[in-house]
């Protein structure tokens, strides 16, 4: 019961709408890596592999037809997308440090009222009226 109630927490954190966009986003990048990977990457392969196309690329055994070059493709896809995802996600990170940074040292300076208050206070302190 508590595994269902906080799968329920999680799921129910997203904005669904916000999911929708980043589903739409996500399948036009996949179709652009995708691209990439059969029109540039694995024929850049095929030159390693006697110019074969790669994605062709099969073991017989016996009756059996393994294309085992499908799978290349599909784990050089994945591998692509992750790199790219785990590189947009760090400069992502990188600009909203920045951000955050520029947001603190604008918060950790003092107005001149607020230094004057502050010197009011520490001598009202120090004369032990409070």
């Amino acid at each position: 019961m508590k595994f269902f109630k906080e799968f329920q927490k999680f799921a129910l954190k997203w904005n669904v709408i916000d999911l929708a966009v980043w589903v739409v986003i996500w399948s036009s990048f996949n179709k652009i890596v995708s691209s990439l990977v059969d029109s540039i990457i694995m024929p850049v392969l095929g030159v390693f592999t006697a110019g074969k196309d790669f994605s062709k690329l099969q073991i017989n055994v016996a009756d059996v037809v393994i294309p085992y070059g499908a799978f290349v493709q599909s784990v050089v896809d994945f591998l692509l997308i992750a790199f790219v995802l785990f590189a947009t996600i760090k400069v992502m990170n990188r600009l909203l440090d920045k951000e955050e940074k520029k947001e603190q040292a604008k918060a950790v300076v003092p107005t001149k009222e607020e230094e004057l208050l502050t010197e009011i206070r520490d001598a009202i302190v120090k004369n032990g009226k409070v």
